[in-house]
């Protein structure tokens, strides 16, 4: 039982990245020196629709536009997920409980030179690479790895 389910859940939306073969678009945060992977995602600005905010987020953290991307399918529900208590002060100044998020699923109009994770004047990743749909909850931090295995089996079938 954490001391912080008062919190409430930060709005947030995450990108399943597609290419061509169906791998998906990981990559390494910035911010840690942990060896683990992950979706692009981000908050959702007030009043700013989900979709509209997971384009967004896909040119901030990929550098892709959204003119290079088809949207395949959105999440038929908000996904969760709770931070552990030791990081709930950091993140979001202690605000935030975790994030319930919208998933798009969006392929790559286009080859691998679209990408660029140094594009934004705040690059969040270090490095980036194509998996396996399967392997996602493997290669996330432990916390999130329900919510990826979640996504793996709602979107199997795009990849």
């Amino acid at each position: 039982m954490s001391l912080y389910n008062h919190l409430p859940y930060r709005d947030g939306v995450g990108i399943m990245l597609l290419n061509t073969k169906g791998d998906v678009f990981v990559a390494k945060r910035l911010d840690t020196l942990a060896e683990a992977w992950q979706m692009p995602q981000g908050g959702i600005d007030a009043g700013e629709p989900p979709r509209a905010a997971a384009l967004r987020e896909l040119t901030e953290e990929t550098g892709v536009p959204a003119d290079n991307v088809t949207i395949l399918a959105e999440s038929k529900e908000w996904h969760r997920y709770d931070l552990p208590d030791d990081l709930i002060p950091i993140i979001w100044k202690g605000q935030y409980r975790g994030q319930q998020q919208k998933w798009f699923v969006l392929r790559l109009d286009g080859d691998d030179s679209l990408i660029d994770i140094t594009a934004h004047e705040h690059p969040e990743f270090s490095e980036w690479k194509w998996i396996k749909m399967h392997e996602l909850p493997e290669v996330i931090v432990p916390f999130k790895r329900e919510l990826y295995a979640a996504l793996v089996a709602e979107f199997r079938h795009l990849a």
